[in-house]
């Protein structure tokens, strides 16, 4: 997984299914899904339209959000760029660890600090430079319950 300071895009082509193809300013490609979204953040409710789903761009030379100008939606490409590490994680203990992220907004350092970790080492795997292990997975989801309390 390749790793960058903060995500960009360069691309963004809208597909079938309420899936985008993310060209990011690393060179990584990614597919990812929007179909679950609806339910959870209702904004984006407007986006079930497969019309105007397929309206979605990105704003030449700048590529922090994707956008639906006509409908005032902007997703930003960090956003974008954890549900895709999400979405194609190769293993469960990284997806959790992602979605986690994604799901709080969590930058790196958030997350270090969440857990009693290193930066460093949260960077480690953000970057899927190291595995995600187990117990760093459920880490993630004791923490959820204990800012849920």
């Amino acid at each position: 997984m390749p790793t960058m300071k903060r995500p960009r895009l360069s691309s963004v082509e809208p597909l079938t299914d309420y899936r985008l193809k993310l060209t990011f300013r690393n060179g990584s490609i990614y597919t990812v899904s929007l179909a679950d979204e609806f339910d959870k953040f209702p904004a984006l409710s407007p986006l079930q339209d497969a019309q105007a789903f397929a309206k979605a761009t990105t704003v030449a030379g700048e590529g922090w959000t994707v956008e639906w100008p006509e409908l005032d939606i902007q997703i930003g490409a960090d956003t974008l760029w954890l549900d895709a590490q999400a979405q194609s994680a190769t293993d469960e203990n990284t997806r959790i660890f992602a979605q986690w992220r994604a799901r709080y907004g969590l930058s790196l350092t958030d997350a270090a600090r969440a857990l009693g970790m290193t930066p460093r080492t949260m960077s480690s795997y953000g970057s899927g430079s190291r595995p995600v292990p187990r117990y760093i997975a459920l880490a993630c989801k004791g923490w959820e319950v204990e800012q849920h309390k």
